[in-house]
C-alpha cells in the first residue's frame, strides 16, 4: 500500500501542503522544516513522483478546475457549463488548457488539490464556489499556490476573486416584487455554508425589513441545486405558510418550486430564479430570472489567474460582474 502525503505530514507534524512545498523545494520553507519532512519521508519510504519533481520549475500551460459536483450532477446544472464556457474562451485565447475534476465533498476537493499540486500537472487552480471557513482556500493559501475563486471569500486580502454583488442582486429582486405589491415573499436558497447563499439571504432580509415586515423563518428554506430539492423546499413552505411570491437562488430550485406550487396551491404565486439558464425561456409559464452573466464570471476568473501566472503588471485582484433581472411573465 503506497504512502500518502498526509501520512508523511502526520509523522513530521506539519501540514500536507508543507510537505508539497518541501517536495517542490519552495524557498519559503526553512531548512529545519525541510529536514524534518525529509526524515519522515525516509522513515516511511515515501518517494515523490520523479517526473513530477523534474517539472517543478516548468509550466504546464494547464489550469485545474475543481467542480463541487458529482459526475451525475455536473452536466445537469447549466451554471457550471456556462462558467466552463467562459473559462475556456479566455484560456484558449492565451494558449492554456483546462483540466477539471469533480468531487463529492469539500474534504475530497482538498485531496484533489493536493494531488494536482504535488504532481505539478497544473500551473494554477480555479475554485468555482466559496464556502464559509473554506478548507480549499485555506489549503491553497498556506501552500502559496496560484489560484482564483469565483465568489467573494470572507477574507479577500491577497486573494484573486470574481463575483456578482449577491447582496444587492437579491435585494433588488425583492424590492421589485415589493413594488408589484407583494408582501408575503418566501426565500429558497442553496446550502447555508455557501457564501453566495449567505449574501443573498442577507439581501432578502434587508429588503423585507425595510418595509417593516417581520422575518418569518417558516418562509425561508434551503435546498440543493436540483429541481427535486426545490420541490421539497417549496412543499415545506406551503405546509406552514401562504406566500404570494418566492425568490430562489437558482433556476433549478425555481423549477422544482413551481411544480410544488402547481400541485399544492390554487393561488397564483410569483417566482423568480437566478442564473437565467436557457431553459427558463421555455418553461410554461416562462420563468423570470436574474442573469448573473456566468460566462463572464468564468472569463474574468481565468483572466486574473493567467495574469498572475504570467506576471502581468496589473494591480486588479477582483472583478464584480453585473446582474440583470430578466422578466418573462407578469407577477400577478
Amino acid at each position: 500500500m503506497s504512502v500518502t502525503i498526509r501520512e508523511v505530514a502526520k509523522l513530521a507534524n506539519v501540514s500536507p501542503s508543507t510537505v508539497s512545498r518541501v517536495i517542490a523545494d519552495n524557498p519559503k520553507i526553512s531548512d529545519a522544516t525541510k529536514q524534518k519532512v525529509y526524515k519522515a519521508m525516509k522513515e516511511m519510504n515515501y518517494h515523490p513522483n520523479a517526473i513530477a519533481r523534474s517539472l517543478v520549475s516548468k509550466t504546464t500551460k494547464t489550469i485545474g478546475l475543481i467542480l463541487p459536483n458529482t459526475d451525475e450532477d455536473l452536466f445537469v446544472n447549466p451554471f457550471f457549463i456556462q462558467i466552463m464556457r467562459g473559462i475556456s474562451h479566455y484560456a484558449q485565447k492565451k494558449g492554456y488548457y483546462i483540466m477539471y475534476t469533480y468531487s463529492n465533498n469539500e474534504d475530497q476537493e482538498v485531496e484533489y488539490i493536493a494531488s494536482l499540486m504535488n504532481s505539478r500537472r497544473v500551473d494554477g487552480i480555479i475554485l468555482p464556489v466559496v464556502r464559509k471557513n473554506d478548507k480549499c482556500i485555506a489549503y491553497l493559501k498556506e501552500a502559496d499556490y496560484p489560484f482564483v475563486v469565483i465568489g467573494k471569500p470572507e477574507d479577500t486580502e491577497g486573494l484573486l476573486w470574481v463575483d456578482n454583488d449577491n447582496f444587492h442582486a437579491m435585494y433588488s429582486v425583492v424590492n421589485y416584487l415589493i413594488q408589484k405589491g407583494e408582501r408575503k415573499i418566501a426565500f429558497i436558497g442553496g446550502s447555508p455554508t455557501l457564501n453566495v447563499t449567505i449574501n443573498r439571504l442577507e439581501g432578502y432580509k434587508k429588503a423585507m425589513e425595510n418595509i417593516g415586515v417581520k422575518i418569518d423563518e417558516n418562509m425561508i428554506q434551503v435546498a440543493e441545486f436540483t429541481e427535486t430539492s426545490g420541490y421539497d423546499a417549496m412543499k415545506r413552505i406551503l405546509e406552514n405558510s401562504s406566500p404570494t411570491a418566492v425568490v430562489t437562488t437558482d433556476d433549478l430550485i425555481a423549477f422544482g418550486a413551481s411544480k410544488a406550487i402547481n400541485e399544492m396551491s390554487q393561488e397564483h404565486i410569483s417566482i423568480v430564479g437566478f442564473n437565467n439558464t436557457p431553459l427558463t425561456a421555455y418553461r410554461n409559464p416562462a420563468l423570470s430570472s436574474v442573469d448573473i452573466n456566468s460566462e463572464e464570471l468564468g472569463y474574468f476568473a481565468v483572466k486574473l489567474l493567467i495574469n498572475k501566472l504570467e506576471n502581468e503588471k496589473e494591480y486588479i485582484t477582483n472583478y464584480i460582474i453585473d446582474t440583470k433581472l430578466v422578466e418573462r411573465e407578469s407577477t400577478k
